[in-house]
């Protein structure tokens, strides 16, 4: 049976609606430190190994030593294509088993997943990088893996790059001592600010 658009529509005004009038106890209940990050990472949950093994599965084979990078590109497109880029007006934490689950997320919920999805498929050095100026309005949110002595780096808002080292990376994202840029960077195991 078709959902009635105009149905749909009211119905959405009407979430809209009980979100704003609840939206301080909502993000008040979802306040966390930014050392409680890592919570968010869940490369164990059973939703998102079953994606990891899903993604990975379109290889003829996979096998971690050989096939990492083109898995975490195939990783990187079914976040990109398949999770919907969609931000609340309340700031609001989704699990990657909820994004998985929604199909949307903004694009911390994104990188958060494609992060979980590459330890998932065997990189434990796996991180998501945060940079932000001093006006807040400048992210970027880079998932990086350490993989053969090289850096893979994927971009949330660029895309796939590869990097000699870690440092060649942090200058290229503009990451350095002192300056406006503000920095941090965390997986399920770990958080720290950068550099």
């Amino acid at each position: 049976m078709a959902e009635d658009p105009e149905l749909v529509k009211r119905y959405n005004k009407l979430y809209l609606d009980v979100i704003m009038r609840y939206r301080d106890h909502i993000e008040e209940s979802e306040h966390m430190h930014l050392a409680e990050l890592p919570k968010l990472v869940t490369p164990d949950d059973e939703v998102v190994a079953a994606e990891a093994k899903n993604i990975t599965s379109k290889l003829p084979t996979y096998r971690y030593d050989d096939n990492f990078p083109d898995a975490a590109k195939l990783a990187y497109e079914y976040v990109r294509d398949r999770i919907v880029q969609a931000s609340l007006p309340i700031q609001f934490w989704l699990t990657p088993k909820q994004t998985i689950s929604d199909g949307a997320g903004d694009v911390f919920d994104k990188a958060v997943l494609l992060c979980s999805l590459l330890i998932a498929m065997g990189n434990k050095s796996t991180r998501i990088i945060v940079r932000t100026r001093d006006d807040a309005e400048d992210l970027k949110f880079v998932v990086y893996s350490e993989y053969k002595n090289r850096i893979l780096a994927i971009d949330m808002q660029g895309g796939y790059h590869e990097y000699a080292n870690k440092d060649d990376m942090l200058n290229i994202l503009g990451i350095k001592d002192g300056g406006d840029i503000n920095a941090y960077e965390f997986n399920d195991k770990m958080y720290t600010n950068l550099p």
